[in-house]
């Protein structure tokens, strides 16, 4: 995928093909920590998203891809985890250039990638039909699983590997064939990537890559009529355009959007344990993730005790060079969030909170795309900081009194992705799971996912959910089959 241009350039993965784009323009990925641009992308538009999606419309309808069965569908999908496993190294080192984030968790999760991989294909063959005892005599009835068609599948920058495979996987193993949008600005790791798919075995056009801009190819494949369903994990501003575009064909959807997350500890809570956990949930990836833990919710009575530890805690975090393996926080992924950032730090000024640690950028280190860690105290739930998706290190530290007020607060926010609860109290436990309203809910720890355990949000945190043995059914339409064994037919006008 190379060039006579002295930077690497990608061009489009179209039917089992680089193809460059139809315009002949391309876009600059830049690393983040650098600011130098490294590579191009090809910047597509309708006509390359048409192709894309012709070539998935005729993988889908022809060939080898729907003759396979469900098992055969399976098999392909181990020897793909595979063959991620051993080329993780060089997919992990091309996303941290693209998007910052640190090389020792980036290696870890392009290896756990493989893993759901490994779990959709034994799901493949246990999309299991059921016959279903009806009221009517001399009728056999059953469902069948069908898959959707084409999926469009448009992903963000901050993990574009990870959320990709959280929507490919299991599209794939209920037999779709996919069109990919990554973000603009964290492309390259996925035009490596979906070379690998013709060393797996699937046949051209099950699995392409469109590059680009969203209005110029995003919107061109949510409102393609060959497009089944919609994949998404993004901003909630671009998800509901999303939703109003896929709804005016009655495309089916998968959003998985913003979140504003409360983090909420008892004063009976194991403190050192709730403050890596609290630390967690918002500093790690630099706070670029829609399940950050951006509200803190801490106990009155333990307020400024816990504040106090945490920022100790925090007091020698190592910013720098996500190649490092001894950097903690490494730079913003874009230019545009950076500052983003720095404008809700002061907004968060403005509104009279109180900032105990950080509220800075580090221009010294690297390029400069850097924002310290920082503390918020003194908020208030009804401020912007405590409201808004800042979608970086940034943590709002609010007070409450009881479970009823925790609880209050915690379900005072348009969103509801996850939620974390810190304390020793089996009863108080389980009261703040049930009355939390989050698709996520973790108790004394935070940020954990697996491709075993379903993820998605309520309220304006999206609609379906990913990973799990649910996933694959977002892929699947239902079909009721009804064989009349009766040799007369009754009165036709008549309804059965």
């Amino acid at each position: 995928m190379t060039s006579p241009h002295t930077l690497p350039t990608y061009d489009h993965f179209i039917d089992g093909a680089a193809h460059p784009p139809s315009s002949g323009e391309y876009l600059p990925t830049d690393d983040p920590y650098t600011g130098k641009t490294w590579g191009r992308i090809a910047r597509g538009n309708r006509a390359d998203a048409e192709r894309a999606v012709q070539a998935a419309r005729t993988a889908f309808d022809t060939g080898a891809w729907p003759a396979l069965t469900a098992s055969e569908r399976g098999r392909m999908l181990w020897r793909l985890a595979d063959l991620i496993t051993a080329h993780a190294p060089r997919l992990a080192e091309i996303e941290r250039r693209d998007n910052g984030k640190l090389a020792t968790e980036v290696v870890s999760q392009v290896r756990y990638m493989a893993d759901y991989f490994r779990y959709y294909a034994g799901q493949a063959d246990k999309v299991e039909s059921k016959v279903i005892p009806t009221d009517k005599k001399g009728v056999f009835a059953y469902t069948r699983y069908e898959a959707k068609g084409v999926i469009a599948i448009i992903t963000p920058w901050n993990s574009p590997l990870t959320l990709t495979s959280w929507k490919l996987a299991p599209a794939l193993a209920a037999g779709c064939t996919v069109v990919i949008k990554p973000s603009e600005f964290t492309s390259a790791s996925m035009l490596e990537f979906a070379l690998l798919f013709e060393q797996a075995g699937f046949p051209k056009g099950v699995v392409n890559v469109v590059t680009g801009l969203g209005k110029e190819v995003g919107e061109a494949l949510v409102t393609h009529p060959d497009v089944a369903h919609i994949g998404f994990t993004g901003g909630s501003e671009a998800g509901r355009a999303i939703y109003q575009l896929a709804a005016k064909n009655f495309k089916t959807v998968t959003l998985e959007l913003g979140g504003k997350s409360p983090n909420i500890v008892f004063d009976d809570a194991d403190l050192d344990q709730a403050v890596k956990g609290a630390v967690s949930g918002i500093f790690a990836a630099a706070g670029q993730s829609c399940q950050a833990g951006s509200r803190l919710l801490v106990q009155r009575t333990i307020h400024d005790r816990f504040v106090a530890k945490l920022i100790d805690f925090m007091k020698d975090v190592k910013l720098g060079d996500p190649a490092d393996e001894a950097t903690q926080v490494g730079p913003i992924a874009t230019r545009p969030q950076f500052e983003k950032i720095l404008s809700y730090i002061e907004i968060a000024k403005n509104e009279g909170a109180t900032c105990v640690l950080g509220g800075r950028s580090r221009p010294d280190l690297g390029a400069g795309q850097f924002v310290e860690p920082t503390i918020f105290t003194g908020v208030r739930n009804d401020m912007r900081i405590a409201q808004e998706e800042v979608f970086g290190p940034v943590l709002a530290v609010i007070p409450f009194d009881d479970e009823a007020d925790a609880i209050r607060i915690g379900n005072d926010v348009a969103f509801g992705l996850a939620a974390a609860v810190w304390t020793r109290d089996l009863r108080r436990a389980m009261l703040m799971t049930e009355k939390i309203k989050a698709g996520t809910v973790w108790v004394n720890n935070y940020r954990a996912t697996s491709f075993t355990s379903p993820f998605g949000g309520f309220k304006e945190s999206g609609i379906g959910r990913e990973s799990g043995s649910e996933a694959i059914r977002e892929y699947l339409e239902t079909k009721c089959v009804w064989i009349s064994s009766d040799l007369d037919v009754p009165n036709p006008f008549v309804r059965r």
